[in-house]
């Protein structure tokens, strides 16, 4: 060793971006003359600048501010009697897995600790294909219609003229858009309580929010609620370490979390699912396919299934974590969507917003690329489609026919009494269909629709659908503030929200939103009028209706 510089502990030599080396000082360039212009023909320097220019992709519009690891998930305790998803029902099951937290609103840029929801997405590497997981660690959502998603993230954003968000002075629009719907408030209830400031990615739970559907082999269906579970505990900050962390350490949640795995400290969490029958469901004093509502554990409780551990620490950030996709659309037989219009809506547009972000062949980059194509993954099968080229194409399936081809046919899985998946060489689906087939299969899936519980509850015709508020949606954060909430907690919670709306400017808006949480409770929203600086007046909800206006839903 000379000075500060270590003899190298790797092979690696510098080349350009083509595979050559470059045998000369990589700071340099070429020059007609000492002192004179650059060179056209200098292909180094051209290459350096130019694939610096593009360094950068599209941050996320959702979720930009965020880290992660790797990790495993182990099957503790048996679903198959509600499922045939072969990672909830074989003895033993384990599988690699990758996790990305992050927050909701902000840029890419901004504090982790401030209060916001967080993303909580898990990537299942099974062996029969890849599981996506697309959770939030507050087991509601500000809202149950899909429209108004986008409506929703524009008010956390910045302003278009001032260029102000809610955490830079400006929260007017935020507050805005509450007011308006107020089937916010039980997830403005819960984040403005200490668990909007979470202490750490590893010490909060996740949830689903949505409900799934579980089928198992002999085709019941059961409703299911899933929770992720901190085996630390759901730990906090007060809202003053939050404002104080975002501040002084504005990395602080994704530095702990690597910090934690470097020392061995691995996180951990207990994986559980509340269920729910289709009798039930029809007697649930709320719908299934409302995300601004929870299961009450005394009536659904927590079944525990498997466990997920923490173990890796990301070798490259932006492309283990930043590139790193999930859809809820990524799912396992055994598994399916509820009709939760915002869930149907996510299947949707995450593949959409990955396919402008990462290109469409995004699922082949490494971090997102199923074991299932790759062929020394100890995979249940060898994966193939008939998806070919495009931008940046990894893997090319080499000279397999892309479409059904009787030279060279693809195999196509199946399924056994019990459900369980079968591979092996069965060209079904190659030659010609013929009308009784047609008829066949129409007459059995006619069948199965007779027996679908959804027909009962969501019926499979065409219509326009707006959600409407009553005092059902009132009661469940009524409970959180009322029931849960301790003398503490509601000063702290008290304390956030005039914190946050005191940067509200339009005067009106500022006076009603004392009104928005006395809907809950006359006294909450005394107590924020009170610290805003404005008079109250208690609105029942149809005054307060009548104040907002009322609005069409044609």
């Amino acid at each position: 060793m000379t000075g500060l510089k270590a003899a190298s502990k790797d092979s690696t030599i510098y080349a350009t971006s083509n595979g050559v080396p470059y045998v000369h000082h990589p700071y340099g360039a070429q020059t007609s003359r000492p002192g004179g212009p650059l060179l056209l023909q200098d292909f180094h320097l051209l290459d350096s600048l130019s694939h610096f220019d593009r360094e950068r992709i599209p941050e996320r519009v959702v979720h930009a501010k965020g880290g992660g690891a790797h990790g495993y998930f182990e099957l503790t305790d048996s679903l198959e009697d509600i499922t045939i998803a072969r990672p909830f029902t074989v003895a033993n099951y384990k599988c690699p897995i990758s996790i990305r937290f992050s927050t909701v609103g902000g840029e890419r840029g901004t504090p982790d600790t401030l209060r916001d929801p967080r993303g909580f997405s898990i990537k299942f590497r099974t062996d029969i294909g890849n599981m996506d997981w697309v959770f939030n660690n507050t087991p509601v959502f500000f809202l149950r219609d899909p429209n108004k998603f986008p409506h929703f993230i524009h008010t956390q954003k910045r302003d278009p003229a001032s260029n102000l968000g809610q955490n830079s002075g400006d929260s007017t629009h935020t507050w805005d858009y509450y007011l308006q719907n107020p089937e916010t408030l039980h997830q403005v209830t819960y984040m403005f309580g200490d668990r909007g400031t979470p202490a750490g990615w590893g010490e909060m739970n996740g949830y689903s929010g949505h409900t799934f559907k579980f089928t198992n082999a002999e085709g019941k269906l059961t409703y299911v609620q899933i929770h992720v579970l901190a085996d630390s505990g759901f730990q906090t900050l007060s809202g003053d370490q939050a404002n104080e962390l975002a501040g002084s350490s504005p990395d602080y949640n994704t530095s702990k979390l690597y910090h934690q795995i470097e020392k061995g400290e691995f996180p951990s969490w207990t994986l559980a699912v509340q269920t729910m029958t289709p009798e039930q469901a029809e007697n649930f004093r709320y719908s299934v396919n409302d995300l601004t509502k929870i299961w009450p554990h005394k009536d659904f409780p927590l079944r525990k299934f498997g466990k997920i551990v923490l173990n890796q620490n990301p070798k490259n950030y932006h492309a283990e974590i930043e590139q790193i996709a999930f859809s809820p659309s990524h799912l396992v037989p055994g598994i399916d969507p509820s009709n939760d219009p915002v869930l149907q809506s996510r299947l949707f547009s995450y593949p959409d917003t990955h396919r402008h972000r990462l290109g469409a062949n995004y699922q082949q980059l490494p971090v997102n690329r199923a074991r299932t194509f790759e062929t020394d993954s100890e995979a249940a099968f060898q994966a193939g489609n008939f998806q070919r080229d495009g931008p940046a194409t990894v893997i090319s399936q080499d000279d397999k026919a892309n479409f059904l081809s009787l030279e060279k046919p693809i195999n196509s899985a199946d399924t056994d009494a019990s459900g369980a998946l079968k591979f092996g060489k069965d060209t079904r689906y190659i030659g010609l269909v013929a009308i009784s087939a047609e008829q066949r299969e129409l007459a059995a899936q006619q069948a199965a629709q007779e027996r679908e519980h959804d027909l009962k509850i969501w019926e499979n015709s065409s219509y326009f659908y707006l959600s409407g508020l009553s005092e059902l949606d009132l009661e469940q954060p009524r409970d959180l503030y009322e029931r849960v909430y301790n003398d503490e907690d509601k000063k702290d919670f008290i304390k956030a929200v005039v914190l946050h709306a005191s940067n509200v400017h339009n005067p009106d808006l500022k006076e009603t939103i004392p009104q928005y949480f006395g809907l809950l409770n006359r006294d909450l929203g005394a107590a924020v009028a009170k610290g805003l600086g404005v008079k109250y007046t208690h609105l029942s909800l149809d005054e307060y209706a009548q104040k907002l206006g009322l609005a069409s839903n044609s």
